[in-house]
């Protein structure tokens, strides 16, 4: 059950870790993108209430607002409060230096501000004279800042500024050829890897809130958010999958498609590869589907709920996004059911396979998560249990929740069980819960904690193991 060894860093965490803090640059300012959207929606000149006077408020905040709260979010991440303001100091030298709204150049230049002012810190830590400690640090960030603030005008934002160009320019190839579905054949995939933060916030959210300054909408924003396909799958799960999937699919499928926490299906493609296949084609039709009626959204839908995909629809483009993620989830189910037809086993033998490996698993892990005696009353105490995910946000928080009605419900008031982002998680855990793809990413911070891998977040058989340990107690 548990996983002590020391980490072997694979690309895969590494890249996880790097969509997470992507992530976290985003998350909190979602607000911010979301109130932009409104505004944009509602009164540019083909918003729902066109009104020139308030539309003027539309390029200003994309401009200025988004970009300086990304950096001065990243900044602080890397470098507290004073990385933040450093990380604005040098945003602001970016935005004054292009024409193109400098979200990816902000994902940079915060993180790199708060580093800076971070690393000087540490050098003349405990060197400042006594008396001296207001002084030096206020001209120490004015002096940094001022020449970060000429290299990102000089420097860091031209270079910013035609890597953009160039990404921008390949995708609109692919949209000018037709060949925009093709996306979803590296979407689909990394989604399921946890790499979905890396695709939506590094690369979508900025190239579509780029073309919603210029034409009101972007199609970007629904490449790899749809929840159509995702739907599909578990309504194919729900009718045609084995006891346990029929089981927990369609409390699944409320909290993906309502809730908008997409990582409810992951495991549910990972319990049958082949699944893949429906995954791609619901996401290309209703690619295919929105392209062919030019829709589009606002902003950015996160959480990728139903409901902010239409909160988020502009006016003309309701017919394109409603039959986008009907198209997606009817060619996801319909893919996905042919597939789970196919599979000849029957639902006693999946049970059956499924019990006996999971018991050659825990027999072969030597181990379990509390250092077990003879004597429960020797095992290690546990008094925090924190739940990680990604963002710390979706998946995490429905298992921590779901797990502590569980353990209220059989009167277990002691634990604290909280979710977070996995490298935010207390040093004072005394289990870290975690889906097993993320995994290499949770070792390299927490090598030597207790952890428990996951594959489900309703209903895994480890954490009914670890509620009737508890119980013991």
């Amino acid at each position: 059950m548990t996983e002590t060894s020391k980490p072997k860093s694979s690309i895969r965490a590494k890249v996880q870790a790097f969509g997470g803090f992507l992530t976290n640059m985003v998350l909190p300012n979602i607000g911010a993108f979301i109130a932009w959207g409104l505004l944009t929606a509602l009164f540019i000149e083909t918003g729902w209430l066109p009104n020139e006077h308030l539309a003027e408020l539309v390029g200003p905040t994309i401009t200025y607002l988004l970009p300086l709260l990304l950096a001065y979010t990243g900044g602080r991440m890397v470098g507290g409060q004073r990385g933040a303001v450093m990380g604005s100091i040098g945003a602001i030298g970016l935005i004054i230096g292009s024409d193109i709204p400098m979200f990816l150049g902000a994902m940079i230049i915060g993180p790199l501000g708060g580093w800076i002012i971070k690393r000087f810190d540490k050098l003349i830590e405990k060197k400042i004279p006594a008396g001296f400690e207001m002084v030096i640090n206020n001209f120490s960030i004015g002096i940094l800042g001022f020449f970060l603030l000429l290299l990102s005008y000089t420097v860091i934002g031209p270079v910013i500024q035609a890597a953009n160009q160039s990404v921008t320019v390949a995708i609109e190839a692919l949209v000018a050829t037709g060949f925009l579905p093709l996306l979803s054949l590296i979407n689909e995939p990394a989604k399921v890897l946890f790499l979905n933060n890396v695709i939506d916030q590094g690369i979508y959210y900025p190239l579509g809130m780029q073309q919603t300054l210029e034409a009101g909408k972007s199609i970007y924003f629904t490449v790899a958010s749809n929840p159509g396909p995702g739907l599909g799958l578990l309504l194919a799960y729900t009718f045609f999958g084995n006891k346990i999937a029929r089981r927990t699919a369609p409390g699944a499928i409320i909290i993906h498609f309502f809730g908008g926490i997409h990582e409810l299906y992951f495991p549910y493609v990972l319990m049958k590869p082949l699944t893949i296949i429906g995954m791609i084609a619901g996401g290309m039709s209703g690619i295919a589907t929105i392209q062919l009626f030019d829709a589009g959204l606002v902003a950015g839908p996160s959480p990728g709920s139903i409901f902010a995909y239409l909160a988020l629809t502009p006016r003309g483009s309701f017919t394109g996004i409603v039959l986008g993620v009907i198209v997606a989830t009817v060619v996801s189910f319909i893919v996905t059911s042919i597939i789970l037809k196919l599979d000849k086993k029957s639902d006693d033998e999946d049970g059956l396979t499924e019990s006996i490996e999971k018991s050659k698993t825990m027999k072969s892990e030597g181990k379990d998560i509390f250092n077990p005696s003879t004597d429960a009353a020797d095992k290690k105490a546990i008094n925090k249990i924190s739940f990680a995910c990604d963002a710390g946000a979706g998946s995490s928080a429905l298992g921590a929740t779901t797990f502590r009605k569980k353990l209220q419900k059989a009167n277990i008031e002691d634990i604290e069980v909280k979710h977070y982002r996995i490298e935010d998680v207390p040093k004072d855990s005394d289990i870290i819960v975690v889906h097993k793809n993320l995994l290499d990413r949770t070792k390299m911070s927490f090598a030597d904690y207790e952890i428990i891998t996951i594959e489900n977040y309703i209903g895994d058989p480890k954490l009914e193991e670890l509620l009737d340990e508890l119980k013991e107690r």
